[in-house]
This record gives structure tokens, sequence and C-alpha cells, in this order.
């Protein structure tokens, strides 16, 4: 087996204690102390994350916006320059290849932004998708690090390191400033469910930029926080994990998510991959919906995992736990769920999970379990 990855920051973590784990071929810091604790310091105050596993790929050219059009699902040539938008890359049949952020850089260029485990599938499937359009496609994975600052205070904090017009700047926005003296992309980004940003840099850069935020976040309460709360508070949020929520056997309308599939571009006559997939399946959801995304609480202290069954009042199986953690937020465990439609309807009685063989009785809520106050 191959040596993990390590980021610019591999030093840094190690230096505070990181606990690392393997992650998509990275080796990346997994807490540094509580997970509660970073995970509370993100809903209250602010938290600090290495994010440089993510795979960022460059599509350049006059015909960049109607390449994106026809490889993704989203309407990317209505982006206007600055702007970012939430998409994915689905297969021919309709499957989720993964779940995008693509920003829009200049006129023909935009950065594509992939989850680390599927970096290299999205750039083979954009390079493929790119015959017959004057685009290129480019892997500049390692040209970024990103560091993300997230929370209630991450705007106060970045303000006092740039004066970049961060007022202005809108969620899923991105503009090109000066952070600590470092040039960055600072985009109003995350997966916490809180105010935030992404800042993209380069990899040399990263080290002084991480001190630097440390150093101006420490009388807002500004800890390092690792993936394990990161995936807590992207579960609170009700943000899909790909791998999880997300597959090649799902659609976008089967994981509740038919809104990111837009059917009418300005670009490619409306062709895009998939399309005819996505029309049936759009059509399945609407009338006959086999499963359905849901939340879960539970009334009882045991931790639902990936995997585990979901039954009914007579224990017959009903659906399947995708996610599930202890919320630091609720007080109580929380999961993620596709369940059969007639079990969907928030506040469905007679749901439980079978964690090791005993039904633990759960509630149907709607998603997401926390909603931050704007």
């Amino acid at each position: 087996m191959s040596e993990p990855r390590r980021t610019a920051l591999d030093a840094t973590h190690r230096a505070l204690g990181a606990t690392m784990t393997d992650f998509a071929g990275w080796d990346m810091p997994l807490r540094y102390g509580s997970e509660r604790d970073e995970h509370v310091a993100v809903r209250t105050r602010a938290g600090l994350f290495d994010l440089s596993h993510m795979g960022e790929i460059t599509v350049t050219g006059p015909q960049a916006a109607d390449l994106l059009d026809y490889a993704l699902v989203g309407n990317i040539g209505k982006l206007a320059t600055g702007r970012a938008r939430y998409t994915m890359i689905c297969q021919e049949d309709g499957g989720i290849l993964d779940d995008l952020i693509v920003y829009r850089l200049a006129e023909t260029t935009y950065m594509v932004v992939a989850n680390a485990s599927n970096a290299q599938v999205v750039l083979d499937a954009l390079t493929a998708r790119q015959a017959g359009f004057d685009a290129a496609v480019r892997d500049d994975r390692d040209a970024y690090a990103l560091i993300a600052v997230q929370g209630p205070e991450s705007a106060g904090i970045l303000k006092s390191l740039t004066d970049a017009d961060l007022d202005g700047l809108k969620y899923y926005a991105g503009l090109p400033g000066t952070v600590a003296g470092t040039e960055a992309l600072i985009a109003r980004t995350g997966y916490t469910g809180e105010d935030g940003f992404e800042l993209f840099v380069r990899p040399a850069d990263a080290v002084t930029l991480w001190e630097a935020l440390t150093e101006a976040g420490k009388d807002a309460g500004l800890i390092p926080c690792g993936l394990s709360c990161r995936d807590t508070l992207r579960l609170e949020a009700g943000m899909p994990l790909y791998g999880n929520e997300l597959s090649t056997s799902l659609t976008p309308f089967d994981a509740g998510l038919g809104r990111v599939v837009k059917f009418e571009k300005a670009g490619n006559e409306g062709r895009f991959v998939g399309r005819d997939a996505l029309a049936a399946a759009a059509e399945r959801a609407e009338q006959n919906p086999p499963r359905k995304l849901v939340g879960l609480i539970a009334e009882g202290r045991r931790v639902p995992r990936a995997g585990y069954p979901v039954v009914d009042a007579e224990g017959t199986a009903i659906g399947t736990v995708t996610s599930g953690a202890p919320s630091p937020t609720l007080g109580k465990p929380i999961a993620m769920a596709y369940v059969d439609a007639a079990h969907a309807e928030p506040g469905t009685k007679g749901v439980a999970v079978d964690i090791r063989g005993k039904h633990e009785p759960y509630e149907v809520v709607a998603l997401p379990f926390y909603k931050r106050e704007k």
C-alpha cells in the first residue's frame, strides 16, 4: 500500500497533538482534543480546518461554460463571475459520481472542487467529456491548500486580516484578496451549517496563513478542528456525504436533491450527460418515490451507524441508516436514513433502528436537524 499524502500543514497538526487518520488517501487530522468541544466551538465561536485534501480542477477556454453545462447537471453557464454553485456530476444512467462546488473565477475560467475520494473520478469524467469543446481541463490539486474558518465569529476574525469586502461577499460567492499578506481566493462557503469562509491559497503559504488565523482568532475562541467534528456538524445541518447519502446507485432525485438538476440550459441545446435517465428519475420521484431521505432523532441514548436497518412497529425493514452520530447541539443521537415513502412523513410513529438486535425507537423529522439564525 502506498503512503497516504500529507498536506502542507502536516507538521503543524502533529505539533498541535492531532490524532491523524487516513482519509481518501490523505493523512488528515481527525481531532485535536475533544470532538464535542471542537463541534461546540464552531456552533458558538469559530473553528479552523485544514481541507487541503479536496480536489481542485480548473476548466478554461471559450467553451468552458458549455463543457460544464454538458458534463454537470447544473446550469453553469448562468453562473455570474465571482459566484459559486452546488451541483453534481452524474453517469449516463443518472447515478451520482460526486457532488461538487463550481466557482466562476473569470469570464472563461472555472474551478471545480470535488470530494477527495472522487477527485480522480471527476477529473477523468471531465476530461472524457471535453471532446468537441474549445476548453481545457487541468488538474490543480497540487496548486492549492484549502483552509476554512467556520462559525459565528469567523467574519470578524477574517476581517482583522484582510481589506477584502467581506460584508459584500454573499453566501456561495468568492473573490480574490489578500489575507495576512497571502494571496487567496476567499469563498463564503462551508460544510458546517454555519457562516464561514474557505481560503484557497498556495501550499507554500498555508502555514503562515494558519498561524495568522490562529493568532487573530485567539480572543474570539477559535480552535483547530478535525474531520470528526466536521462530520457531526454537516450531519446536524442535513448535508449529504458522498459514500453515505450519495452514490452511483442513486440519482439526485432519489437523494431528495432534484433541485440541482437543471433541464433548461442555454448551452448545448439542453443536452447533458444523464439527461434522459434523470428525466425518468424525476417522474418516478414525483409519482411514486420508493424511498426518501429523512432525519431520525433517538428517544434513547444508543447511537445508530451507517448501514443499520430501520424497521417499523412489526420489525419489518423499511430503510437503512446512512449516517449517525451523537448530536452535541441536540443532546441526542441523530441519523439520516433512506426509508420507505410510507414512513417518511415527519412525526411518523413506530419507527426504530435495529442496533445490534435491539429495536431502538426514533422519531422521523424533516431535515436539517439544525439551522442557524441569520
